[in-house]
């Protein structure tokens, strides 16, 4: 099974993090984004992914290549068109008349996959929510689709698209993709994957709907740390022990971390290479390389090879950063 992941977005709702770190490769609950949604997608059957990459893409392409035996094709999207669009440039990375699974790579989920993908018929990943308005709605006759609306006024429905697609015939989607691109239609001004799927509806697809059971944003830093929490409440814990530093659980704190005279926790995730000394932390992330010291840290993020230390209490600071009080 072949995965296509669009992880060309520009985060921008995530900077100062994402000025240096594409928005799939920013970490959350012990992992990068992207890590979490492959670790998905591998045991569902998965064996060769199709990354759909912008700025930064060379560091996505490290990534997976130095964590993951599985073959990877690289695509370029030089400029944001839209999903569609990102889809639409896979094209030559496909095979027709084989299945497609295209994940956004931005939004950790939870699914039944090996359910949906046995199934025989091409299907969305599903979710209700209290408002449909801000997604791309579902509109369904029994149990067949026959309508998606981008982000409409008065929806008819509060089933929305989750970011999880399964077409049985690649061949089929690009097809419907191609007529988008050549008939300039166009929803917000981009070419969109929803407009595409309506295509192949109009012509006579069968898409149905999975549901998708847990649906987690890490689209901004409020929506990061809440993820963070959750996914660290999922886990199953197991911090090796550490010489003065009290531990209060659920916390990650990465191997290759130093940590030392500190109390951590709850809800925290300290990356591989970071050092967090003298320190009361929570709700907070600190990803790779980062530097924390003689600091009460809450509800932060701590960039990559940042450093901060001092009175602070609350802190979004980018990659390579600096900020102390003075003593």
């Amino acid at each position: 099974m072949r995965a296509i992941l669009p992880v060309a977005g520009a985060g921008t709702r995530l900077r100062p993090h994402t000025h240096t770190t594409p928005k799939a490769l920013v970490h959350v609950a012990g992992k990068p984004i992207l890590g979490h949604i492959i670790d998905t997608l591998l045991p569902a059957g998965v064996d060769e992914l199709v990354l759909v990459v912008g700025q930064f893409g060379e560091k996505i392409v490290e990534f997976v290549r130095e964590t993951y035996d599985v073959p990877v094709k690289v695509v370029q999207q030089a400029e944001p068109k839209g999903l569609g669009h990102a889809i639409h440039l896979t094209k030559d990375a496909a095979d027709p008349g084989e299945p497609v699974l295209i994940v956004l790579g931005d939004t950790i989920f939870e699914a039944d996959l090996k359910k949906a993908l046995s199934a025989g018929r091409s299907s969305i990943g599903a979710a209700r929510v209290p408002n449909p308005q801000n997604f791309g709605v579902i509109e369904l006759e029994g149990e067949r689709i026959v309508r998606l609306v981008e982000k409409p006024a008065q929806p008819k429905s509060d089933l929305v698209i989750v970011g999880v697609y399964y077409l049985r015939r690649a061949g089929a989607l690009y097809d419907a993709l191609q007529y988008v691109v050549d008939s300039g239609i166009r929803s917000r001004g981009e070419i969109q994957l929803t407009d595409a799927l309506q295509v192949m509806i109009d012509r006579g697809e069968e898409i149905g709907t999975f549901p998708v059971t847990e649906w987690l944003d890490c689209g901004s830093p409020e929506a990061l740390l809440d993820t963070n929490r959750k996914l660290l409440q999922k886990s199953e814990g197991g911090n090796a022990p550490l010489d003065q530093v009290i531990v209060i659980p659920p916390v990650y704190i990465d191997p290759g971390a130093r940590v030392s005279q500190s109390i951590v926790g709850p809800y925290v995730s300290i990356a591989a290479g970071a050092v967090v000394e003298r320190s009361v932390i929570r709700n907070t992330i600190v990803n790779r390389g980062a530097e924390v010291s003689d600091i009460l840290l809450a509800d932060s993020i701590i960039g990559e090879r940042a450093g901060v230390g001092g009175t602070y209490t609350r802190l979004n600071v980018g990659d390579s950063s600096q900020m102390y009080s003075a003593s």
